[in-house]
């Protein structure tokens, strides 16, 4: 995987645009990696309901999640499938709205700063072997567009909104995404 410096997309990679997102603070790059974990709905996977929710397309009368979150206004800027697929919805060089409130080591707001990538799951189910191997690829990519960026610089939406949230939840196995981000990573 690589990025497009000028696009700020990631070559090779599935795109559908979201409207949902805004330029960064002028002079803000990012420098911090959140990791998320969604399924729509809960503890579903599959289908076209993530494209959906990131497109403001999500029928809220298919399901009473939807009509919950059907309104909301939020964005990542990747998405990586259950099976690796992995899709873009926002340039890097943008704002996506996926931390919402938050705050890491003293400075909120982390949207402005940050790279949002969701993986598909829940806190409980174990996420895939594929997925791992996806999300080492695109930290690996990331980090070698982008000099701010680094693999210790990759934190959980947990570690950003505590009390608010916990994914990727205790099913996401830290230390296995670190070992394979660190070996891809040293063959860039």
């Amino acid at each position: 995987m690589q990025v497009d410096l000028e696009t700020g997309l990631m070559r090779g990679v599935r795109q559908i645009a979201s409207p949902n997102y805004d330029s960064r603070p002028t002079g803000v790059e990012a420098d911090l990696i959140v990791v998320h974990g969604i399924s729509l709905p809960p503890g579903e996977f599959g289908g076209p309901w993530i494209d959906r929710l990131f497109t403001n397309t999500l029928p809220a009368e298919l399901h009473p999640y939807f009509a919950e979150v059907g309104s909301q206004r939020v964005s990542s800027h990747l998405v990586v499938n259950r099976d690796g697929a992995v899709t873009q919805y926002v340039s890097f060089r943008e704002r996506a709205w996926h931390a919402g409130k938050s705050i890491y080591q003293g400075r909120e707001a982390c949207n402005d700063f940050s790279v949002g990538v969701e993986l598909e799951g829940t806190d409980t189910l174990s996420y895939e072997a594929p997925q791992y191997g996806a999300l080492a690829q695109v930290v690996a990519a990331l980090c070698a567009a982008y000099p701010r960026l680094s693999p210790d610089r990759l934190v959980g939406h947990s570690d950003i909104a505590p009390g608010r949230k916990t994914d990727p939840g205790p099913a996401f196995d830290w230390p296995r995404a670190r070992r394979l981000i660190a070996a891809v990573y040293s063959q860039t």
